[in-house]
């Protein structure tokens, strides 16, 4: 099998330029182009090991400060979000709003007991984003999940405790409700607003 090593350097260099660029890392192609060569013909480095050390150690530093920087403007952006939607939201038909911030909306009743924060319960559910976008789902599986009440989010164990078995409800999760200002890379992002659609399958 011959190999076409000028198409595939070509398409190497593309990911590579890609991936810089996607890191938001604004490397000197020129030097980049040449530093390369020089490596691929093996020739001596123009820097020691001690500078080469001292210079990523800066750039990593530097790196990490940028990525601290966008997370947080990713986490106000959501937070702003997240509030005017939950403000719009309430006054939907059928909503209601707990003191904690919770919103939800009875789907399905059920008649069964309630939950307590100690016991382990079997749910179906699907969460989402406010843009609808779904980052995880049961009914997907084809398994519903099961776990204790006093295990998963805050928005969570307070509604599940409300719900008589065999409810179906539709959660609307603040995010300190939910996972705040760390979020749950990378579905959900800092300060994310959730939707869940849960259904309370059992108490086990």
């Amino acid at each position: 099998m011959s190999i076409d090593w000028k198409k595939v350097s070509y398409i190497l260099g593309q990911q590579i330029g890609s991936d810089l660029k996607n890191q938001g890392i604004q490397a000197d192609v020129e030097t980049f182009c040449s530093s390369l060569k020089s490596a691929f013909n093996g020739e001596p480095s123009e820097m020691g090991q001690e500078e080469i050390q001292q210079v990523m150690t800066g750039f990593q530093s530097f790196m990490q400060e940028k990525q601290m920087e966008m997370l947080k403007a990713e986490a106000e952006k959501n937070l702003v979000e997240g509030q005017a939607f939950l403000e719009s939201n309430k006054a939907q038909d059928g909503i209601q709003t707990l003191p904690s911030g919770l919103q939800y909306r009875v789907l399905t009743e059920g008649e069964g007991n309630k939950p307590s924060a100690e016991d382990t319960i079997e749910a179906h559910y699907e969460g989402r984003l406010i843009d609808g976008t779904v980052f995880d789902s049961s009914y997907q599986r084809g398994t519903p999940a099961t776990f204790p009440v006093n295990r998963v989010i805050a928005g969570w164990t307070e509604a599940l405790q409300l719900m008589g078995t065999g409810s179906k409800w539709q959660l609307f999760i603040p995010a300190n409700l939910a996972y705040g200002e760390q979020g749950a890379p990378p579905a959900i992002t800092p300060n994310a607003t959730l939707i869940f659609d849960v259904e309370l399958l059992a108490i086990k």
